[in-house]
């Protein structure tokens, strides 16, 4: 780490709270910590920012007559292929109803049924129909805009769009002092006293994704870089049913089509997911995305046939998606949609206790930037908005717990000089090798992969993750993840959940731990093991 000259900022702004992201989870944490005083940075605006708009699925509560916490709880471990922690199920379940509440309280507006009572739908591996929708099939922009709507009238929360943070601030004891953050060519330094992530995922390090042009990693890069510990970065949830179209990111086909009735068949006009698995269309993701890719690898085209069982009432029941399919000429009333697999929603992240807590005093890290233990290795379908409410709200929790008056006058240590930052942050972006990289990802680090492919892979992100050779925030930060997510599915050697490895068919007991990396910026090298053992390092 290198001491940092604050008179060549272009600002230095000392806050009490700082939070990097803006989707569901930071602005829950944001609302939380309303009272000391908090800046929230987003790459977008305060209302379209990272994928939480974008989820069209909805959110899991269980607030049914039939149902409860524990049947919840089940559920999702279940879904989590040996790998969710069940405490932490528990308690995501069991501050479901709150989390309900509270989001009513601050004007969503959940779809309701003629009596009153909320509407709500059964998806894949739920035991009961628990999934909240608002709006029909657009609750992610529902509840954006009731918290963004909040946010904008809470005079001690201030916003910062079209800011890219590039690099966590510590001070000589290791401890997360400030974020270094970039708006066009002004370099500004925000020194706090509690930083949190809230960056969202990694969808667009692959060829295929629904995740916006924002999600590619970069609150894991600058983590990585500080010497965060990250967990389980080889679980890449992809969803079976995108739009195939050539827009990037892909429309997703919710999965909600599926709990309607919809049904997957290919271009000879077969179902396949029953041979397949005996919850057909609504068996777990990963083995529904994988059956979908084995129908393509056979040269078949594969549609989502909602004909039957949703029909005329598809533009009633689900707006947006037939507003998307209608668009490139497709009437899912008449014919099938066609489908492809794609990148969705990364499982791993940074490894935070119950409060959010990173393994560096001062930072805080929630939504799916973190790793809570709750996914395991395979999320259980429409938990990821209610864990970044509850998972939003216990970080703020935390961070007032242990605010305190001290001064900001800390002795700042970065990765880089302040002039490399300012100059990577301006470099032209490489689109050339970003879209190496991304089919890379997509062909070796995918549904399936193997010992060959993936340090094929490592073997390109080695080259790309020098910041001499490639001088540039795009193309650097997105090396330095895929190689992390890479170097963690070579040493998972078993197929669990969504990472699956043809050379290793077999799940392991004796891997039925999380996996953890961190990276050591001087050596750039990567350090990967499991918990309980001695984490072995591993070079270029």
């Amino acid at each position: 780490m290198i001491r940092a000259n604050l008179e060549l900022f272009d600002e230095v702004i000392d806050v009490p709270v700082v939070v990097a992201g803006s989707g569901i989870a930071g602005l829950c944490t944001a609302l939380g910590c309303e009272k000391h005083g908090v800046h929230v940075l987003t790459r977008r605006t305060l209302w379209t920012g990272g994928s939480s708009f974008w989820a069209q699925g909805g959110m899991a509560a269980a607030v049914g007559d039939n149902d409860s916490a524990k049947l919840h709880a089940i559920d999702t471990v279940a879904a989590g292929a040996g790998l969710t922690e069940p405490l932490v199920a528990e308690l995501l379940t069991e501050q479901a109803q709150d989390a309900v509440r509270l989001l009513r309280e601050l004007g969503t507006r959940f779809d309701l049924d003629s009596a009153g009572d909320f509407e709500l739908a059964k998806e894949a591996a739920h035991q009961q129909p628990r999934v909240l929708h608002a709006n029909k099939d657009a609750t992610g922009a529902e509840l954006m805009r009731a918290l963004a709507t909040a946010v904008s009238h809470t005079k001690s929360i201030t916003v910062h769009e079209d800011f890219l943070a590039t690099e966590l601030a510590l001070d000589e004891a290791g401890r997360v002092v400030g974020l270094v953050a970039r708006n066009q060519h002004r370099l500004i330094l925000f020194r706090s006293h509690a930083v949190v992530l809230a960056t969202g995922g990694i969808g667009q390090l692959y060829r295929f994704t629904t995740n916006p042009t924002e999600a590619r990693g970069d609150g894991l890069a600058l983590a990585a870089r500080a010497g965060v510990r990250l967990t389980d970065l080889e679980f890449v949830q992809f969803h079976p049913t995108a739009l195939l179209t050539p827009i990037d990111p892909l429309p997703l086909i919710s999965e909600a089509l599926r709990g309607e009735g919809a049904v997957l068949i290919n271009d000879r006009n077969e179902r396949f997911m029953s041979a397949i698995h005996e919850l057909g269309e609504l068996a777990p993701r990963d083995v529904v995305a994988r059956g979908v890719a084995a129908e393509m690898a056979k040269g078949r085209r594969v549609f989502l046939d909602a004909r039957q069982k949703i029909g005329e009432e598809f533009p009633e029941h689900f707006p947006n998606i037939f507003e998307r399919c209608m668009s490139v000429g497709i009437d899912p009333r008449k014919a099938p949609i066609p489908v492809v697999p794609a990148a969705h929603y990364h499982m791993g992240g940074v490894d935070v206790s119950l409060d959010g807590q990173s393994s560096l005093a001062g930072l805080w890290a929630c939504g799916e930037v973190s790793s809570t233990g709750v996914h395991g290795a395979n999320r259980l379908a429409s938990n990821s908005l209610l864990e970044a409410v509850v998972f939003g709200n216990r970080v703020a929790e935390d961070i007032v717990s242990k605010l305190n008056g001290n001064a900001y006058e800390y002795d700042i240590r970065l990765p880089f000089s302040v002039e490399k930052i300012r100059d990577m942050a301006t470099a032209p972006v490489g689109e050339t090798e970003i879209a190496v990289m991304r089919q890379t990802m997509w062909d070796k680090v995918g549904l399936s992969r193997d010992e060959a492919g993936l340090s094929e892979a490592i073997t390109l992100f080695g080259e790309l993750t020098d910041p001499v050779k490639h001088p540039n925030y795009g193309v650097y930060n997105r090396a330095l993840v895929c190689r992390l997510i890479a170097e963690a599915a070579r040493a998972r050697r078993e197929s669990r959940g969504a990472h699956y490895r043809t050379d290793y068919l077999v799940t392991e007991e004796g891997l039925r731990r999380h996996s953890l990396v961190q990276w050591d910026d001087e050596l750039k090298s990567c350090m990967v093991g499991f918990e309980g053992e001695r984490v072995a390092g591993v070079g270029v």
